[in-house]
């Protein structure tokens, strides 16, 4: 903040300015508002009244304000001039572009995993709304100027991997009369039967003829390949991209996983206790206990695997790891904290996100959801049922870290208390307009609008909150907040809505008419583009 600067000097001080917040108010304040006299009493050691009442003083003589005032301790509430919001607006592009992007943010390269559901079964709805999250981000974090890698990484390996062939071989056997029951620990979902059926139509009997053991390699790689192939089906209805697929199976067979272990065990990272291979997590990042790597059986355990795929990561060049993960894995946080110390990087690089649970309201039930009984409710069903519009901007509606509620009824609704469709609404809207001026001869885009025409309150409301879409993107960006992007929009297409009852956009002035097509114009473009993010489409009638 510029007018500081004189104030610190004046009070002989030289340092660095602490940070100043700088922000939105209520509108009756004003339309900018900073802490900046508070943050400062320490540093200037005068009391924020005084250096408020230097600052305003120093601030009124600006010409981009038209009133700079004090509140309660110390507050600096400030008012810009509409010329300066209209000169700002008409910057916006009438169309629908890249407006809002950020330049590069050098020297970042952003890998952002997600979804990552074991190859077991059907994507759920929580697995929904991690995808929606994980997808959102990528793009938000795009949008902000990040060199961004979309990653989705596959557990196909180990014990759990070997239970779902052997569940597949089990129905398999029962299609043909076998009495073999599922075991304990065995996949039950309907799912496992049809793959069952699609082995017996292609293959009949032949793994009858065979021992359990040399027919179970088949089983589980044919199970979990039908499996991911459905998940990667769903994810692309769904609108989610992944630039890259990882697989666990890789890092051992490639040997990563024994070479990281034994990278880590030279570097003291590693200790070996009761012919087992620990981790140091209480020292590398304060867990509960020190984590086994490697089984006295000689065993490796997803630890293990994990450190060599994130190790994999670095050695790929990211400098941050954005790992989106279920609420479930709260313990881990601190695990994966002390492998990438222990693998010489900065434990901040590493940020997982925990996307806490998404419950289904419908008919006031609720589904409790457990992959290998079978019983939950799959992303596809909800998807076919509300659609992906819906579907994606439902998920998004709260931040990751709170739960979620999901109302089928509600998604389904066409009303202003549905989120998606009172957004899109507004954008159908616009362009609806604008189809109505075409058939009427007046041109949707005028080249040179008198922009000075729009100086009253509502105009000016409208034209601030469209303004705001570029900061919002840097804050959600920096806060990891994909979520902003709804509320923000929410509130554009509640402003938006506000104005065109209580204005004709195409009258008999004109002018006016112009201008007003103008400023449509500009709102649509942001919620285009704030769509975008959200990976909604933005439909022009509905």
């Amino acid at each position: 903040m510029q007018a500081l600067v004189p104030v610190a000097q004046k009070a002989g001080f030289s340092g660095e300015l602490p940070y100043i917040a700088i922000e939105v108010p209520e509108e009756k304040f004003g339309d900018f508002s900073t802490n900046a006299a508070m943050v400062m009493t320490k540093p200037l050691k005068s009391n924020p009244r005084k250096i408020a009442e230097e600052l305003t003083a120093t601030l009124k003589g600006h010409p981009l304000f038209t009133a700079v005032g004090i509140a309660g301790p110390g507050f600096i509430n400030m008012s810009v001039k509409p010329e300066a919001w209209l000169e700002e607006c008409k910057k916006i592009p009438a169309d629908n572009s890249d407006y809002g992007t950020l330049p590069p943010v050098p020297g970042e390269k952003v890998l952002v995993e997600f979804v990552s559901a074991n190859p077991t079964g059907p994507l759920h709805i929580g697995h929904g709304r991690g995808a929606a999250v994980g997808d959102a981000l990528a793009r938000l974090l795009k949008k902000a100027g990040y060199n961004v890698t979309a990653e989705y990484y596959t557990n196909d390996t180990g014990l759990q991997m070997e239970n779902l062939g052997r569940s597949t071989l089990i129905r398999y056997k029962q299609l043909f009369g076998m009495d073999d029951a599922l075991l304990e620990n065995s996949y039950q979902g309907l799912y496992i039967r049809d793959i069952a059926q699609e082995i017996k139509d292609a293959h009949g009997d032949k793994f009858l003829k065979q021992a359990d053991a040399e027919s179970l390699p088949f089983f589980t790689t044919y199970t979990a390949d039908k499996i991911l192939d459905d998940i990667k089906e769903d994810l692309k209805k769904f609108r989610v991209n992944f630039d890259n697929w990882a697989s666990e199976k890789s890092f051992h067979e490639s040997g990563a996983v024994e070479k990281t272990i034994e990278h880590l065990k030279q570097h003291g990272a590693i200790y070996e206790k009761d012919g087992a291979l620990w981790l140091k997590t209480i020292e590398l990042a304060g867990d509960e206990k020190d984590r086994v790597v490697k089984r006295a059986n000689g065993i490796t355990t997803y630890l293990a695997a994990d450190i060599a795929y994130h190790d994999d990561k670095y050695e790929r060049g990211f400098t941050r790891l954005i790992d989106i993960w279920g609420a479930d894995h709260h313990g881990y946080v601190a695990r994966m904290k002390a492998a990438a110390k222990a693998l010489g990087k900065d434990p901040a690089s590493l940020q997982p996100l925990l996307i806490q649970i998404v419950s289904l309201k419908k008919g006031g039930e609720l589904v409790a959801m457990s992959t290998r009984s079978g019983k939950f409710t799959e992303l596809k069903e909800v998807v076919d049922e509300v659609g992906v519009d819906a579907c994606r901007f439902t998920f998004l509606t709260r931040g990751y870290d709170a739960q979620l509620e999901f109302d089928v009824d509600l998604a389904k609704s066409q009303s202003n208390e549905n989120p998606v469709y009172y957004v899109q609404y507004a954008h159908a809207r616009i362009s609806n307009i604008f189809k109505t001026a075409a058939e009427r001869g007046i041109d949707p885009f005028p080249a040179d609008p008198n922009w000075a025409l729009l100086n009253r309150e509502d105009d000016l409301r409208v034209m601030k909150k469209a303004l705001f879409f570029p900061a919002m993107v840097e804050d959600a960006a920096n806060g990891l907040a994909p979520h902003a992007t709804t509320h923000y929009l929410t509130e554009l297409a509640g402003v938006w809505h506000k104005y065109y009852t209580g204005n004709r956009v195409i009258s008999d002035d004109a002018a006016l008419t112009a201008a007003r097509l103008a400023l449509a114009a500009r709102v649509r473009t942001v919620l285009k583009n704030g769509l975008e993010l959200l990976g909604v489409s933005a439909p022009e009638k509905m």
